[in-house]
């Protein structure tokens, strides 16, 4: 199999940074949502159980396939709007679960129809690669604010990741994480006492259908999965130089919703933040060959879901400032690159940098994340430009 020949230690690295990265920034969101909406312990694993197979087979299935590095998430903003609707309104599981079944027929539409591939394919390239980079820089931010709390770690961390990539380029994350783990571990912060690994089990819940529920969790659960997610998530790959049936891809997320949303799978997108770090060359330095950083990735994710808040509660036991330091290091190429291409073009590079700097800024309208808003705002700034001229 010719995974097996293309697979290497970085890549694998890649998927295993994904994951930490994708798990420890948002699952305490995604808990908050199950939580509100009245879940038990055994629902809150079953929720992890569905979204771990079905981010980790939405992935390597494709990957494989397509030899491209395909990277599908939850959604962190569709956990948030989850938890302060069901907080405010008041709604059960089973009424949250036919707000699921209602969103992943959405997105399977959208899909389908090719209306969103054929919206994104009519954003400049400028304009897209300057969204991706205000959405990964935050993360870039991050890496550095955290020297605030945790100095020596940070240094440590950043020491080795220049050394790496002055020395051996293509083991510069693997050698920063194995720095900051072996660094955590000697000063006692890797907390993994009381960790079972035991199999979970599914648990499905009746849909109950209602119009509130349609209206106050399925319809903004679609709104910010598609312009919050799936919008960068497409940015990503297109950023990266990858060609990909993005309506099919969308489709898949949609219908894998659809089967696992009983068991908790509110909603599965195209990821950007995770995309960036396996479709970067630190993953592997021959494009086509990137893939196996998405493969291994969600292989690791379909481990997750089979032991559910056990694997999560391994992946949290890592400091915060370690997984934002590694997320920022690991993503400084895909930042730049992004920025390379969005200020190269002299027509472009204002509304480009207006995409930017809105993206970065965090501005959350109506419940809806910077990334679409900047992608307003720089197609707004384009056309005044031409029309101007």
């Amino acid at each position: 199999m010719s995974f097996f020949r293309d697979v290497s230690l970085p890549a694998v690295t890649a998927g295993f940074v994904a994951v930490l990265v994708g798990f420890t920034s948002s699952v305490a969101i995604v808990f908050q949502a199950a939580t509100a909406l009245g879940a038990t312990p055994e629902q809150i694993s079953s929720w992890m159980w569905a979204l771990g197979l079905g981010m980790g087979l939405c992935s390597a299935l494709p990957s494989l396939v397509l030899k491209k590095p395909v990277m599908v998430a939850w959604s962190t903003p569709g956990a948030a709007v989850l938890a302060t609707a069901a907080a405010a309104g008041g709604f059960t599981l089973a009424q949250a679960t036919g707000a699921f079944i209602v969103c992943a027929l959405l997105m399977t539409a959208a899909g389908a129809t090719g209306w969103f591939e054929r919206v994104m394919d009519r954003i400049p390239m400028p304009i897209a690669s300057a969204l991706l980079a205000g959405v990964l820089a935050r993360f870039g931010l991050d890496a550095f604010l955290a020297a605030r709390t945790a100095l020596p770690l940070v240094l440590l961390m950043l020491g080795a990741y220049l050394v790496g990539r002055r020395l051996w380029p293509r083991y510069a994350v693997p050698g920063v994480l194995a720095a900051g783990t072996a660094f955590a571990a000697a000063n006692g912060q890797l907390h993994l006492a009381g960790v079972a690994f035991t199999l979970t089990t599914p648990v499905a819940v009746m849909p109950d259908f209602t119009l509130a529920a349609m209206v106050s969790l399925a319809l903004p659960l679609f709104v910010v999965t598609m312009a919050s997610q799936n919008l960068p998530g497409v940015a990503a790959i297109r950023a990266a130089g990858y060609r990909m049936p993005i309506s099919k891809l969308i489709t898949l997320t949609g219908v894998a919703t659809l089967l696992l949303a009983p068991f908790g799978a509110y909603a599965l997108n195209l990821s950007a933040i995770t995309a960036a770090i396996c479709m970067g060359p630190e993953a592997h330095e021959d494009p086509d060959k990137r893939y196996t950083a998405a493969v291994s990735c969600g292989a690791i994710y379909v481990v997750i879901g089979l032991f559910g808040a056990a694997v999560t509660g391994v992946l949290t036991a890592f400091p915060r400032e370690l997984v934002v330091a590694v997320a920022g290091l690991a993503l400084l190429s895909s930042i730049g690159g992004g920025l390379a291409v969005a200020v190269k073009d002299e027509t472009h590079r204002e509304a480009a940098l207006i995409t930017f700097l809105v993206t970065l800024s965090g501005l959350t309208l109506a419940g809806i994340g910077s990334a679409f808003w900047g992608v307003v705002a720089g197609a707004l700034a384009l056309a005044v430009q031409r029309w101007r001229a």
